[in-house]
């Protein structure tokens, strides 16, 4: 292994113990690859399934396989307009499994998020019966001020510029700690324990995955 690969298996190794030691079922992987089989493998035949916006979901080809499941996908990406995904929204909260990744996740087990609409926070915390996290190393921070500012700092400007909304950290790529109507910063969250017990899974990923 690279020096990296040990500095990074070492460090998943001490995350785990920690979000378990805050109740979430957790698991290590070294390429997204693994992970997506991972998650696939977690989900029973028959479950209902979502995902809020992640790029990371996407981009590990996990709709893809749960779609060639035996499973009811719920995948607002094929909403015909507002409404109906307004409607998958909604139907988010009813699912067995609920999908994300994190803005951030501080080595201690402290996950954070930032939500514009507040539709992913509100599923993480209530409704589905278990969500799963993919968490790509690259997201972790030392603590938890780290993590909310890793969160501010690096993910809500890069995701201004992937919907290409009108908010300050548009202009120079830097939080402004804004007001602006279009912020997506609306919604701050952390998901310190998961409760009831192992509702949460996190799954860690060796990749740069998301912002």
């Amino acid at each position: 292994m690279t020096p990296k690969e040990i500095r990074n298996e070492r460090l998943a190794a001490k995350m785990i113990k920690n979000l378990e030691r805050r109740h979430f079922e957790a698991y290590y992987c070294k390429t997204a690859e693994e992970a997506a089989a991972k998650v696939s493998a977690l989900i029973p035949d028959g479950s209902s399934v979502t995902w809020g916006g992640s790029m990371t979901i996407r981009d590990m080809g996990l709709p893809a396989i749960l779609h060639g499941r035996d499973l009811k996908v719920i995948d607002r990406d094929l909403a015909a307009d507002r409404d109906e995904a307004q409607r998958m929204y909604r139907e988010a909260f009813t699912t067995d499994y609920y999908l994300s990744s994190a803005n951030a996740i501080s080595e201690d087990g402290v996950i954070v998020n930032i939500d514009g609409n507040g539709n992913r926070v509100a599923a993480i915390t209530f409704g589905p019966k278990r969500v799963i996290f993919v968490i790509g190393l690259n997201k972790v921070a030392q603590d938890v001020p780290a993590a909310l500012a890793r969160a501010r700092s690096t993910a809500s400007p890069v995701n201004a510029a992937r919907f290409d909304i009108k908010t300050p950290c548009q202009v120079d790529g830097t939080c402004h700690n804004c007001n602006s109507p279009e912020s997506i910063c609306n919604y701050i969250h952390f998901t310190r324990n998961s409760h009831p017990a192992r509702r949460h899974v996190v799954v860690l990923v060796d990749e740069d995955m998301g912002y």
